[in-house]
């Protein structure tokens, strides 16, 4: 069990009004305790721990410096925002953070007036705190609009979308990039410090503001090169930031993210500007004072429970392969064996898999950055020359790139495969990450094939499938997690197209399932049986195109056809009813019931139990079964047995 840590300074801040009235020399002993604490806290829970460990000085800085939450502080993706939770009245609850019940592993608006915006996929910062500082503009308010983004999430063409636009906020926007993707090099010391010092003071600023209306005034090539002459004078001083005057915002930095005395003047400066927009380069070192031994190339952005003594993680051991993995193989497998496979990751190497293809295949492996559209566009080109690409990416950020999947890729018939990872509900990461629409989105558009797996030994069969599928887009889908323990081919075989399977065959019921709800099926049919009703459990395969003649054949022999998947409403079940609606099938005796995720966003919670109350497991199937064959009374005595 993990003790308490000793914050005596800490222990006072409740809230950053608490905070501010601390002296300036106290503020580095805060943060040292603020790091402890997250520490000792993420032993308990788990969870994003370095990225926070990464800004715990920044976080205590600008909570000082800005005026919280008049100033709207808003934190990119939100793994960095631990800190920040703890020091605007939520440490009581940090045990508990991605617990079912627990604090928002994000920002959350309903859970703080503190989180101006909800951020769970990355890069949308700078146009929300855009967007909040032009209202305060129009509204004639004074506060600042700060936004906090890292150097990864800058890799996302949304941040220079919104770059582009924000001269429009004037003074009252502020992004900070937060670059921990270096580590503290002497050009981010004393010199480079004081430099930031003076070019963001007040005086610096007025005398800026002073000979930008002398260059108003001259002619147009005399203009250019006095604009030329100061951008280049700035970045000699500075070390870059053209790119971002270029956007219309006056760059500062890079300072030490880590130096209190760094920091708090150019903040203060920063803040008290008249000009602006700004941007403040800050360069933090991510999972900085973790306390394990071996380094580790993601600086422990995502932590299980350790021990705090020995650092060892707390996970238990798997008693399957996971998903990931086995998609990882079977790609690997495929591709020894065709050269034109490749394969492509925005900025998830290791969270699908595409890590170990990389060790396999080095120059057939893309990581594009956070940068979804363009990556379905990028395979768009690859498999119009011939190509075979696979673009390996959560269920989630795929929504992010649905105009490129529609547009360019399944408009023209390219045979872009899609590997959907985190399809279904993905547990502590809450409704942000959960895969709920991938279905519904793509099982919708002409010219596209849909899969999900049932079991590992499914997937490797699908990736087969996808590799063999030539004249149109194609994609898989398949869960978070452990796989259910079944024998593995030596190879996936390509399947047919369209065809599901019959895994246990009954009379009276039949449940049709698509993907890893299937073992919830046998359950409940096992349950079903113990009541004397017959029941027929099909694996459908596909979600698109349907296996038309299995829907037939089971409506004709069973009194009750029930669907069931991991997905939003407009996914299979409706393919499925629509068929039976067109064909008559529901014109006659036969009941149809279709299982799906309810239209609400789940909170985060441990899986099973997120299936439970979406009714998604075998006592929700038992229980929707008798309700629709007229049966009242659920018995959980029989469920038990």
């Amino acid at each position: 069990m993990s003790t308490k840590p000793d914050t005596p300074l800490l222990d006072k801040v409740n809230s950053p009004v608490d905070l501010r009235m601390l002296p300036k020399e106290q503020l580095q002993q805060l943060s040292d305790e603020l790091r402890t604490e997250i520490i000792n806290a993420a032993s308990v829970s788990g969870g994003h721990f370095g990225a926070g460990l990464g800004v715990v000085e920044l976080t205590v800085a600008l909570h000082y410096v800005f005026n919280t939450p008049d100033d709207r502080l808003i934190w990119d993706v939100g793994h960095q925002a631990y800190p920040h939770k703890i020091i605007t009245g939520r440490r009581d609850g940090i045990r508990s953070i991605r617990q079912p019940g627990g604090l928002s592993p994000f920002t959350k608006r309903g859970e703080s007036e503190y989180d101006p915006f909800g951020a769970g996929h990355s890069s949308t910062s700078i146009s929300a705190a855009l967007g909040m500082a032009v209202a305060n503009k129009l509204s004639d308010k004074s506060g600042r609009a700060i936004a906090v983004i890292g150097d990864g999430a800058m890799s996302a063409g949304m941040a220079y979308e919104a770059m582009n636009n924000a001269e429009q906020a004037g003074n009252r926007l502020i992004v900070i990039l937060n670059d921990n993707d270096m580590s503290i090099a002497p050009a981010v010391g004393g010199l480079s410090a004081y430099l930031a010092k003076i070019i963001s003071s007040e005086t610096f600023l007025s005398l800026r503001g002073f000979g930008k209306k002398i260059i108003e005034m001259l002619p147009k090539p005399l203009a250019d090169r006095a604009r030329l002459a100061e951008e280049t004078a700035r970045g000699m001083a500075a070390g870059g930031g053209t790119l971002f005057d270029e956007l219309g915002f006056y760059y500062v930095g890079p300072i030490d993210g880590h130096n209190m005395d760094h920091l708090l003047p150019v903040l203060e400066n920063v803040r008290d500007a008249s000009d602006g927009p700004m941007l403040v380069h800050v360069v933090t070192e991510k999972g900085r004072g973790h306390p394990f031994i071996q380094p580790h190339h993601e600086k422990y952005h995502a932590v299980p429970q350790f021990d705090l003594v020995t650092g060892e993680h707390k996970k238990a051991a798997p008693k399957a392969p996971t998903f990931t993995n086995i998609f990882a193989e079977a790609l690997i497998d495929e591709a020894s064996r065709d050269d034109k496979i490749v394969a492509i990751t925005a900025a998830m190497p290791s969270g699908t898999g595409i890590d170990k293809f990389e060790k396999a295949f080095p120059d057939r492996t893309f990581d594009v950055g956070i940068a979804e559209q363009h990556a379905v566009t990028f395979a768009a080109g690859l498999a119009a020359e011939g190509y075979k690409p696979f673009a390996t990416i959560y269920s989630t950020f795929l929504q992010r790139a649905y105009d490129q999947v529609v547009h360019d890729v399944a408009v023209q018939k390219l045979p872009v495969r899609f590997a959907i990872d985190r399809a279904g509900l993905v547990g502590a990461d809450g409704p942000t990450h959960a895969g709920s629409f991938d279905v519904t989105y793509l099982a919708s558009l002409p010219n596209m094939v849909v899969m999900a797996a049932a079991d590992e030994a499914e997937l490797k069969h699908m990736v087969a499938t996808c590799a063999a599928i030539n004249d149109r887009p194609s994609a898989v889908r398949y869960p978070r997690g452990e796989g259910v323990g079944v024998t593995l081919p030596e190879h996936g075989e390509p399947l047919e197209i369209g065809k599901g399977r019959i895994v246990q065959r009954g009379s009276k019921i039949a449940i049709l399932s698509l993907g890893s709800r299937l073992s919830e099926a046998l359950e409940a049919a096992k349950q079903l049986e113990a009541r004397g009703l017959s029941t027929t459990v099909a694996d459908a395969r596909f979600a698109k195109p349907i296996d038309e003649q299995m829907i037939r054949d089971l409506a004709a022999s069973h009194d009750l056809l029930l669907t069931i998947e991991e997905g939003s409403i407009g996914g299979f079940g409706a393919h499925v009813m629509d068929f039976c609606a067109e064909e008559g099938i529901l014109d006659g005796r036969l009941r149809v019931r279709a299982m799906k995720l309810p239209d609400v966003f789940i909170d985060h919670g441990k899986p099973a139990d997120m299936y439970e109350e979406a009714g998604l497991n075998a006592t929700g199937i038992v229980s929707t079964a008798l309700k629709a064959l007229g049966h009242n009374s659920f018995d959980q005595s029989v469920a038990n047995t």
